[in-house]
């Protein structure tokens, strides 16, 4: 779909030739006579760029740029300046201006302009469009995703999480199998009882079977006092068992008489005590499949598998990951008491392009990371940036090498222009020429380009 732009300028020969440039650059130009007629077709959902001439009758474009703020902050509005307006063109990028361009001027270079401003204003309406999301699926929160995988997923949980079926859940490290465990309990009449969880690969085989099923005083060398077993303790709640396939041959013929029997044994004792528990079991690996299944016994997967679910894995899902980001951010960012940080373009870029291994829990981290500012350094690998070498000629190269250090500088200090400006070493005015040579918009690098986000103070 093409991006819409609003075109204003009162000068109709040339608001015909910008309209046939942009639209042969594939944007949905509507060109306007005057700015009230734009303001009848901007809205907060306006997904396009506003770009503008100052100097017009009646309302000019420095009145339109206020009045396009005051509706929404976030829509970039361009104006096309004379010479003699430059100034005052500064001045209004200061104030929140997208960006100005000075008459007369190339076809590229607003071309260029307008299509940055629309990747802009894209990453906005993302933004609100993932908090809004993020809002909306707070009873279903960790469990985020709008895919057709997580939409069956979530109807099944809902549909047999009142019964008490044992469930089998399958999926990869890190995709949340333990939250669908809870959701199954917390979503039942078993609520109020006992969710209690157990790793099966994180016990050695001599303390698995205490920690399942109990033990009395002198039961084993070291078992001074009565234990209750973490299956009597579940009893009128939910036991969970992660990494099922690491359980010991030993405790899976024990188990498979707890859920056939529903009664459990305490180490140490002949005492048949009866429990009401709901198992849900969760594994990394396919125990339908005997090549994994490994020495896992056939008649306890029989047993357990009575409802089956799987877990699609990030990368199968990945029209999920935004709105898992944006989730993860802000409950980091009220755990850390930092500002959530926007989907910016570096970021978007990593969350399609990575293949997520870790799944939901190493998008959990990395989210964390961004809060906090430590992921820099991964984003900056993966951005594609101008070549400082290769073909062309010296001063070319020299002309990308000067863009390239101009846009590091911004990003270091948040697009502040009095510390960049400090930091390059140049007066005010040839920081600003060089912007407009290269192309660069300073407030695509600044921190306040998020509502969330403090701004520093421009100066």
């Amino acid at each position: 779909m093409s991006t819409p732009v609003l075109l204003i300028d009162d000068d109709r020969q040339l608001l015909r030739a910008t309209a046939q440039t942009l639209d042969l650059a594939g944007f949905a130009v509507s060109p306007l006579g005057s700015a009230a007629e734009a303001l009848d077709l901007l809205n907060t959902d306006f997904a396009g760029v506003v770009v503008s001439d100052i100097r017009m009758p009646g309302m000019d474009g420095l009145q339109l740029f206020a009045r396009v703020r005051a509706l929404d902050a976030e829509i970039p509005v361009v104006l096309v300046t004379g010479h003699g307006d430059i100034a005052t063109a500064v001045k209004a990028i200061q104030e929140g201006v997208y960006d100005f361009i000075a008459k007369p001027f190339p076809a590229e270079r607003l071309i260029q302009c307008v299509q940055r401003a629309a990747e802009k204003r894209s990453l906005v309406l993302e933004n609100r469009r993932l908090r809004e999301s993020v809002r909306q699926a707070e009873d279903d929160i960790p469990l985020i995703g709008q895919t057709p995988a997580m939409d069956r997923l979530r109807q099944t949980l809902r549909q047999i999480a009142d019964t008490d079926v044992d469930v089998l859940v399958t999926g990869e490290t890190g995709s949340g199998k333990e939250v669908v465990a809870r959701l199954l309990h917390g979503w039942s009449r078993r609520a109020k009882g006992n969710f209690v969880a157990l790793n099966c690969g994180a016990l050695p085989e001599q303390v698995i079977e205490s920690e399942l099923f109990g033990h009395e005083p002198g039961a084993f060398t070291g078992a001074q006092k009565k234990r209750i077993g973490r299956i009597e303790h579940s009893s009128g709640g939910t036991l969970f068992l992660d990494e099922l396939e690491s359980m010991p041959l030993s405790t899976q013929v024990q188990m498979l008489r707890v859920l056939e029997l529903r009664e459990v044994t305490p180490l140490g004792t002949n005492e048949v005590r009866p429990v009401d528990i709901r198992i849900v079991a969760a594994a990394k690996v396919d125990l339908a499949d005997p090549a994994q299944r490994k020495t896992f016994r056939e008649d306890l997967y029989y047993r357990l598998n009575v409802v089956s679910l799987t877990i699609p894995p990030l990368r199968e899902r990945r029209e999920d990951i935004p709105l898992l980001f944006s989730y993860f951010a802000e409950r980091a960012a009220r755990r850390f008491q930092r500002a959530a940080p926007g989907l910016s373009a570096d970021i978007l870029r990593h969350l399609r392009e990575h293949d997520w291994p870790g799944n939901v829990r190493e998008l959990s981290h990395f989210a964390e990371r961004t809060v906090l500012g430590m992921t820099s350094a991964v984003l900056s690998s993966q951005s594609p940036s101008p070549e400082t070498g290769g073909a062309g000629s010296l001063p070319e190269r020299l002309e990308r090498l000067e863009a390239e250090i101009i846009r590091d500088t911004l990003s270091a200090h948040d697009g502040d222009v009095q510390e960049t400006i400090a930091a390059l070493g140049i007066p005010r005015k040839t920081f600003y020429d060089k912007l407009q040579r290269h192309g660069i918009v300073r407030r695509d690098f600044s921190a306040g380009s998020d509502k969330a986000a403090p701004a520093k103070t421009r100066r």
